[in-house]
């Protein structure tokens, strides 16, 4: 596979879902004429995020989309020869979930529920129960959503399942305590960041970060789209505001290279770290 050119956006989206399809629609026109063939929206990007973290019962949240409906055909639709990545609450029946679909053309390639919530968020959201790899046409990729990168089993499980691209989409918001006036120097700007380029690197696989920019609610994001390399280089990065970060990556050897003298996945040893990690990964993926 020749150089990938892929994008991570952050941008602010909202409650009218006809508004968040024109946006979209204006992002993935942008990308497409960037020559991008990976695009990476945000978490809740179709229909907007909570009002906050604290689990306000006023707040009925963004409007529950079937996985196979009208608004993610329509997605898939937008993408044509593309591989779009886009968040949205999904109605799963008797629950919402916070999920995060990946579409071309041809319909969906993988859907993502979160697994790990914030604060106040399980009042809204049901959560999902793993973490799975798939194949797409720029690659095999794994998917989570904001919080779930915290959790350095979630990117491990996806990379021993082979992931080659990691994506995380978020809704990530600036310190809710002794907030920074400049959200450069926000403490939770910089976890962000932090766990963006600790997860590509220790699994030694290629990262993009999406992220919701400006305000919703009681809510301040962070933006500070990216994608980062295997080495846990920062490639590209729109910073605080909205933007599009753009990069172009052979991926399989970009990961060949950075596993070519010390290969994190390969020089594991499960049996050293007891049943504390758990023993569903004690013995898959062990090649890297």
């Amino acid at each position: 596979m020749s150089a990938l050119r892929m994008a991570a956006v952050s941008a602010a989206f909202g409650r009218d879902l006809g508004e968040d399809v024109a946006i979209v629609e204006r992002l993935v026109k942008e990308a497409r004429n960037e020559d991008v063939r990976l695009l990476a929206l945000p978490e809740a990007c179709l229909g907007g995020y909570l009002l906050s973290l604290d689990g306000d019962a006023a707040d009925a949240g963004p409007p529950p989309l079937a996985v196979d409906g009208p608004e993610i055909r329509r997605l898939a639709a937008l993408a044509g020869d593309m591989v779009v990545i886009a968040g949205y609450c999904e109605d799963g029946g008797d629950a919402r979930y916070n999920s995060v679909v990946c579409v071309s053309g041809d319909g969906v390639l993988g859907n993502h529920r979160k697994v790990h919530q914030p604060l106040g968020e399980n009042a809204s959201y049901a959560s999902g129960d793993g973490f799975h790899a798939f194949d797409t046409p720029v690659g095999r990729i794994g998917m989570m959503i904001c919080y779930d990168k915290a959790f350095p089993e979630a990117a491990r499980a996806l990379a021993l399942d082979g992931a080659q691209i990691g994506v995380c989409v978020s809704a990530w918001p600036g310190s809710r305590t002794n907030a920074a006036p400049d959200l450069e120097r926000d403490r939770w700007k910089r976890r962000f960041d932090l766990f963006d380029r600790a997860r590509a690197l220790e699994n030694q696989i290629v990262w993009l970060s999406a992220n919701q920019a400006g305000t919703f609610g009681s809510l301040r994001f962070v933006g500070s789209a990216k994608v980062v390399d295997p080495g846990g280089e920062i490639v590209s990065a729109t910073g605080v505001g909205p933007g599009m970060a753009v990069a172009e990556i052979d991926v399989p050897r970009a990961l060949e290279t950075a596993r070519r003298s010390m290969g994190h996945l390969r020089d594991r040893r499960p049996e050293a770290y007891g049943t504390a990690n758990g023993t569903a990964n004690g013995t898959a993926g062990l090649a890297g």
